[in-house]
């Protein structure tokens, strides 16, 4: 038995995330996750790969109305989704589509962020690469699930800890140990159930602050020199799970887990798995 810790939910793509003490959980996620995303001029998703600094933006999104505040901002964004023209956008060179939010946050974020980019609003349907699930603007599943223990082990192996924050995931877990989360595939948490399909592979985005955004790159080579696994025929960093509703309902922090299955996908050893 483990327990629900934290909830995060992120509205704009690559940008901060929101705390919740309870969340309502749909086919696509968390509601409202990733609902907004940035594009450049060729209509290809904008990440911290490229713009660190969209770690420093904080929207805060009820449905009806999205804020963004940014450091430099002499005011925030307030602004009330549109309808409009429907646009053809790429995530990893994925088709999907967004609706365009017009001039007025296109220039907000454009100013920002100091590149010319625009707003789009999920719209239509897309599914993930496996395991028949929907997701909006993520980047292949719905969830990212990880566990308070496994960040703890890792912060052993770190020169300063890291908050949990610096892994975006939306739902942290607490009972399961340190990496409990590898080999377990399915949640049930009420009536919410959620089968976890993969590993959560990482990337350099790990490596900013999300306060600050500055670069360190101790987390990424940290967890290189002990969770690499070849997936699908190449090597990846993995840590957490990605995951996929399969019945919806609300998930309140301290809710109790039941976790049940198992994967086979364990990569917790102390060494680096061959490849």
């Amino acid at each position: 038995m483990a327990v629900v810790r934290e909830l995060r939910v992120f509205p704009l793509k690559s940008m901060g995330g929101i705390s919740l003490t309870s969340a309502e959980v749909c086919a696509t996620g968390l509601v409202h996750d990733r609902e907004f995303m940035l594009i450049r001029p060729d209509r290809r998703h904008i990440s911290q790969r490229e713009a660190p600094k969209l770690a420093l933006l904080r929207p805060d999104y009820d449905g009806a109305k999205l804020t963004v505040h940014a450091p430099h901002a002499a005011l925030p964004l307030i602004h009330v989704p549109v309808d409009g023209p429907v646009t053809e956008v790429t995530v990893h060179g994925r088709p999907c589509r967004g609706i365009d939010q017009g001039d007025a946050p296109a220039a907000w974020f454009s100013d920002a962020l100091g590149r010319p980019c625009r707003l789009v609003r999920f719209t239509g349907e897309r599914r993930t690469l496996r395991n028949d699930g929907s997701l909006r603007f993520a980047d292949g599943y719905p969830l990212s699930i990880l566990s308070r223990e496994s960040l703890d082990d890792l912060n052993t192996r770190v020169g300063s800890p890291l908050p949990m924050d610096r892994f975006r995931p939306n739902i942290v877990l607490e009972g399961l140990g340190a990496y409990g989360e590898d080999t377990v595939s399915t949640l049930r948490i009420g009536t919410v159930e959620i089968d976890l399909v993969r590993p959560c592979a990482r990337c350099v985005i790990i490596n900013i602050d999300q306060d600050s955004a500055r670069k360190a790159p101790d987390p990424l080579r940290a967890l290189a020199a002990y969770r690499t696994q070849a997936f699908d025929g190449s090597p990846e960093i993995m840590f957490g799970r990605l995951g996929v509703p399969r019945a919806p309902g609300v998930i309140t922090v301290g809710d109790a887990v039941r976790a049940s299955g198992s994967t086979g996908d364990d990569v917790s050893g102390p060494s680096p798995v061959a490849l």
